[in-house]
């Protein structure tokens, strides 16, 4: 690890620029590629990747000759979206563009990605599904005033179950739509139990064609729902990175799960697991709106 040691301003980008390129094509990332990106030589490039990897931030795979990032450079990664007052306020589903005058040098990939018009898009899209079943609300049915008071009291009993039903549909279908906006397993809990989708998109990623790698992601979605109820991860957005895992700590997984009430509990969540490969501020900004909405809204 770095013992403390400060990353220049070229070191931050290459990393960031190995993490993004990493996540966009699952293969290791060369001195080549980032020399054109950065408009530098090869020999540069090397430089800084070889003090990246002393420093612990990437590795090299004994089959190639390129990088790719390790636990505790996804780490530094995800801080760095998370600290980043900009970067902060489209995680908070703020699509206002950037300011031209920020300065072209001090953005990374990331800004592009989180500023595209992709990103607006895609969290219409969750808010237009989302009304759908809004506007079937069997809440709207309690403006009857016209049943005697046995039928009111029936009627309110009613409605409160299929509230009940109109919560567990919504969390289900947020999880769905995160399946499909993301390519991860979408998971939530509902009540003491722990819904999740899209296993085989999760285990098609090339990361866990090892058998000892989907074991150990096994493990983790037996064990998630009783330690998720037992530590209750108390922050709005709570990201475990690899080892970072309360369980199957080998599984090269990351698990990022938003907080939100229900009417289940306080102490709801809903997210996603996938591989260390991701592209976190998509994936970060899709599982914070998704609990913010279904807070608001059940």
């Amino acid at each position: 690890m770095n013992n403390g040691i400060k990353l220049t301003e070229r070191q931050k980008l290459i990393l960031f620029a190995i993490i993004e390129e990493y996540a966009d094509v699952a293969t290791p990332v060369g001195s080549v590629t980032l020399a054109k990106l950065f408009n530098v030589s090869s020999a540069t490039i090397r430089s800084e990747m070889a003090r990246l990897e002393e420093l612990g931030y990437i590795t090299s795979p004994h089959t190639s000759a390129g990088r790719i990032p390790t636990d505790y450079g996804y780490r530094y990664y995800v801080n760095s979206l998370s600290s980043n007052p900009h970067l902060g306020n489209c995680m908070e589903a703020d699509t206002q563009e950037s300011s031209s005058s920020e300065s072209e040098s001090k953005k990374s990939v990331t800004d592009s990605i989180l500023t595209s018009d992709e990103s607006a898009e895609t969290l219409e899209i969750i808010d237009s599904i989302f009304n759908r079943w809004l506007n079937l609300s069997p809440l709207k049915a309690l403006g009857s005033g016209d049943e005697n008071e046995g039928r009111r009291s029936l009627h309110a009993l009613e409605v409160r179950i299929n509230a009940q039903e109109r919560a567990d549909f919504a969390i289900r279908s947020a999880v769905d739509m995160l399946v499909e906006l993301t390519g991860n397993l979408g998971l939530a809990t509902i009540g003491n139990q722990l819904y999740y989708s899209g296993i085989s998109k999760l285990f098609s990623q090339p990361e866990f064609v090892d058998y000892g790698r989907i074991q150990a992601v096994s493990k983790l979605l037996d064990n998630l729902e009783p330690w998720l109820h037992e530590a209750k991860p108390g922050e709005p957005l709570n990201i475990f990175i690899g080892h970072e895992n309360p369980i199957g700590k080998n599984s090269d997984a990351s698990l990022i799960i938003s907080k939100f009430r229900s009417p289940y509990s306080d102490d709801s969540y809903i997210g996603v697991l996938g591989p260390t490969r991701q592209n976190y501020a998509k994936i970060m900004s899709l599982v914070r709106h998704a609990g913010r909405y279904l807070e608001n809204t059940l």
